[in-house]
């Protein structure tokens, strides 16, 4: 099969290979991979920013398919039937605990960058027929990481403040204009920000052009400030994401592109009682909830451009330009 081998710690150390085709073990499924998709945690696994248990392994978190084998013991599933896998495989559903967590595609175990894999049933979502391939690839980080944001904290009227246009940012706002919710969202293109308005965002702040971007928020609110911020950067945002969070308001932690050591002021979580509530991700049954929300609302997954197989390390340089609007697919059908 046609696979890549990420063989180093640099994009350049991504080498196509070609591999046997692997046979599930029990309580597996094999899936023949149809397209996948990119996300900031493989840029970090290709740049040996997130450890990985040995190379050469084959990288990418997130992709979807058909099965075409059933190891033993699998009840439930058939060949042929369309599935997208979780990232992490074991967290089926419920809290998450240290000894669920182990066990990550294209980190620990084999990932999507392959014409086949091998992935535990625990980890199988079934993909509606009105939803492609493509689209259901988009869902395991990006997708359901913005559904664990968004479900539960976000009702009609609730503001929510977004930072950037990646895929947790654009599904983000999706699910929350879905939901009923005013969204603010900022970038530092005029670009992206019309295209985020294109897509829902009520109001929109270029961060280049008005640094003081927390500022701006706390005016569009009449001073109160947002419901819920969805921190996607990290470090170099997360005192102004404090600043601009309302009384009793949340920020959800899920990104660390701007740095992932904080120093955070106090005074602000304790005087307006902010919960921080960090996210790894979600189980099975989250990434379930989130493709049936898509499925159901008719949400188009934002993906800014295809790859060819072949042109996936292209891909890889792509993320990490950071010139995309939302998700950026790989096509591994020929």
């Amino acid at each position: 099969m046609r696979a890549f081998h990420l063989t180093g710690t640099s994009i350049d150390s991504l080498k196509r290979v070609e591999l046997p085709i692997p046979a599930p073990a029990a309580g597996e499924v094999l899936i023949r991979l149809r397209a996948a998709s990119l996300n900031y945690l493989d840029l970090m696994v290709a740049r040996g920013q997130f450890p990985v248990p040995s190379l050469p392994m084959i990288p990418g978190s997130d992709g979807a398919g058909d099965i075409v084998a059933l190891g033993d013991g699998v009840r439930g599933w058939a060949v042929g039937d369309r599935v997208v896998p979780g990232l992490i495989v074991d967290w089926a559903a419920g809290a998450l605990a240290a000894p669920l967590a182990q066990r990550m595609r294209g980190v620990t175990l084999p990932g999507s960058l392959a014409e086949h894999a091998t992935v535990p049933a625990t980890a199988l979502v079934r993909i509606p027929d009105q939803v492609s391939y493509r689209d259901a690839a988009t869902l395991p980080i990006a997708g359901t990481t913005a559904w664990n944001a968004i479900a539960g904290r976000v009702r009609p009227g609730s503001t929510v403040l977004l930072l950037g246009t990646g895929g947790v940012s654009l599904f983000a706002l999706q699910f929350a204009k879905v939901a009923g919710a005013r969204v603010i969202l900022t970038s530092s293109s005029d670009a992206k920000l019309e295209r985020a308005r294109a897509l829902g965002a009520d109001d929109t702040i270029n961060y280049r052009s008005v640094p003081d971007w927390d500022a701006a928020v706390l005016t569009l609110t009449d001073g109160r400030g947002v419901d819920l911020v969805v921190e996607t950067v990290g470090a170099t945002t997360f005192a102004r994401s404090l600043n601009a969070v309302a009384v009793g308001g949340t920020v959800f932690v899920v990104g660390l592109i701007g740095g992932g050591e904080l120093s955070v002021p106090v005074v602000p979580v304790l005087q307006k009682v902010i919960t921080i509530q960090g996210n790894n991700t979600g189980s099975t049954a989250h990434l379930a909830d989130a493709l049936r929300a898509v499925a159901t609302n008719r949400i188009a997954p934002v993906i800014d451009r295809r790859f060819a197989f072949d042109d996936a390390p292209a891909a890889y340089r792509f993320l990490e330009s950071g010139g995309h609007v939302g998700k950026l697919v790989v096509d591994i059908d020929p």
